[in-house]
C-alpha cells in the first residue's frame, strides 16, 4: 500500500487504462471466438516472441558479393552441331515432394533425357539441407535419373547452364564453367517478398545478361520490356494421362479451391471469403479444399490437404467449378481442372488471360462477391455436362512434350547464333 501511494498518479492511471483495455479485449474475443480465440492469440504471440528477428536469406551473401553485375564473366560457349545432343547443367534449389515449379522443370530434364541429351542437376543449398535426402526425393518422387551434385563443388563444362530460381542465378553468374547462360523463369520472383533487400536481389538477376525461357508469354514480355532481356517462352502443358473426365463418373456436387496460405500469390484468404459468400447462397454445395490442411473456416468444407494426381482428378470430377487465384503468373491447376471437365474461375488479370488463352476459363474481378458470383454462375449452367465435355476436349492436345519442344528450340536457336 505504501508503494502504491508513492507511485506517480500518471503511472497508476496508465496501468488502470491498460488493464481495462485488456479486460475488454479478452471479453470481446471470448464473446466472438470463445476460449479457442484466446488460445490462438496466445500461440501467435508466443510464436512471434521466439521467431528469429533476422530471416534466413535464400541466397548466400558471399555469392551476392561475388556477383559484380558491372563486370560479367564471359564464358566460353562450345560449338554444337545441329544433330549433336546438348549437355545441360540445371541449377536447382532442393525440393520436397509436390513442388509445382520443380515438377515443371524436372519434366523438361526428363524430356531431354528421352532425346538423348546429357543433363546434370546441381543443388544450391543455402539451408544446410541433407542433400542425400533431397537427391532421394528428386529420384523417387520426381523421377530423375541424371547425375545430381552440389553446385558449391563446381560445375563441369556444358553447352547450356540454366538458373531455375533467383538464388540459383547468383551461382550461375559466378560459375566459371563453359556454357551459354539461360534462365528458366516460371514466375516474377521479386513479388515473392515484401519490397526490401531480397526483392531487389531477385530483381537484379534479370540484369545478369542471361537468356530467359519463361513459363508462358506474359513473363517473356515483362522481362523483355522492363529489363531488356532476350526471352523465349514455352506453353503450359497438361498431363492428360492423369487428369481427365472419368467415364461413368458421379454427379457433380461441388466446387474446388486450391488453397496455399504459405504462398501469398495464390490469394488464399481472398478465396476463403468468396467461398463463405458462396456457402450462404448455395448451402447444399460441397466445398472441396485442397493444397494444404486448414481449419477454423466459417463454412462447412471437405478438407483434402495435399493430394496426389489421382485423388486430385477425383476431386475435379466431383466439382462444377474450381477456384484458382493467381496474383502473379498463373498456376498449372486451371488446365488440370479443364481436363477433368471442371470449369476454372480465375481472377481477371492480364497475366492470366495471356497465358491460359482458353474460352472455357471464367474470369472475375478479384473481390469476394465477384468470385462467388462467377462460381455460382458455373454451378447453374444449363446442360452442364455438355459444357464440361467441351472444356475437357479443349485441352486434349495440350502436352508437356509441346512445352519441351519449345524449350529445345530456344536452346538450339540461341546456341547456334
Amino acid at each position: 500500500m505504501e508503494i502504491l501511494q508513492t507511485m506517480p498518479t500518471s503511472i497508476l492511471s496508465s496501468a488502470r487504462r491498460q488493464f481495462g483495455r485488456r479486460s475488454r479485449q479478452v471479453g470481446a474475443i471470448l464473446a466472438k471466438d470463445g476460449y479457442k480465440g484466446i488460445v490462438d492469440r496466445a500461440r501467435f504471440m508466443a510464436s512471434d516472441w521466439v521467431r528469429p528477428r533476422n530471416s534466413m536469406w535464400e541466397v548466400f551473401p558471399h555469392d551476392v558479393v561475388a556477383a559484380d553485375l558491372s563486370q560479367p564473366f564471359k564464358p566460353k560457349i562450345p560449338k554444337v552441331a545441329p544433330d549433336e545432343p546438348l549437355i545441360i547443367n540445371w541449377v536447382e534449389q532442393p525440393a520436397g515432394p509436390g513442388s509445382g515449379g520443380h515438377t515443371t522443370c524436372y519434366r523438361m530434364v526428363k524430356y531431354f533425357d528421352r532425346l538423348g541429351y546429357k543433363n546434370r542437376v546441381y543443388l544450391y543449398n543455402t539451408y544446410g539441407a541433407d542433400l542425400k535426402y533431397f537427391e532421394g526425393i528428386a529420384r523417387d518422387y520426381y523421377g530423375l535419373t541424371c547425375p545430381i551434385a552440389d553446385v558449391s563443388e563446381g560445375m563441369v563444362d556444358a553447352h547450356a547452364v540454366v538458373a531455375t530460381a533467383w538464388p540459383t542465378a547468383y551461382a550461375v553468374f559466378n560459375s566459371r564453367c563453359s556454357g551459354k547462360r539461360f534462365y528458366f523463369v516460371q514466375d516474377y520472383e521479386p513479388y515473392f517478398d515484401p519490397v526490401g533487400s531480397q526483392s531487389v536481389l531477385a530483381e537484379n538477376t534479370y540484369r545478369m545478361g542471361f537468356h530467359a525461357i519463361t513459363a508462358g508469354k506474359w513473363l517473356a514480355q515483362k522481362l523483355s520490356s522492363e529489363f531488356d532481356m532476350d526471352a523465349d517462352y514455352f506453353p503450359f502443358g497438361c498431363d492428360t494421362s492423369r487428369y481427365g473426365l472419368k467415364p461413368g463418373g458421379k454427379k457433380r456436387t461441388g466446387v474446388a479451391f486450391y488453397a496455399r496460405s504459405s504462398t501469398p500469390r495464390r490469394g488464399t484468404e481472398l478465396g476463403f471469403l468468396a467461398l463463405e459468400i458462396l456457402a450462404k447462397r448455395l448451402p447444399q454445395l460441397e466445398l472441396h479444399i485442397f493444397g494444404e490442411k486448414v481449419g477454423g473456416l466459417p463454412f462447412k468444407s471437405i478438407n483434402h490437404g495435399q493430394v496426389g494426381p489421382a485423388e486430385l482428378n477425383d476431386i475435379y470430377n466431383q466439382c462444377f467449378a474450381g477456384l484458382n487465384l493467381s496474383l502473379t503468373n498463373v498456376s498449372l491447376v486451371p488446365y488440370e481442372m479443364l481436363a477433368a471437365g471442371c470449369i476454372p474461375v480465375v481472377n481477371d488479370a492480364e497475366h492470366n488471360r495471356m497465358v491460359l488463352d482458353n474460352p472455357h476459363v471464367r474470369y472475375a474481378p478479384a473481390t469476394p462477391h465477384s468470385l462467388a458470383a462467377a462460381l455460382e454462375a458455373v454451378v447453374n449452367i444449363p446442360d452442364f455436362e455438355a459444357v464440361s465435355r467441351r472444356a475437357s476436349e479443349s485441352v486434349a492436345s495440350v502436352s508437356w512434350d509441346n512445352a519441351g519442344a519449345a524449350v529445345e528450340a530456344a536452346f538450339r536457336r540461341v546456341l547456334a547464333a
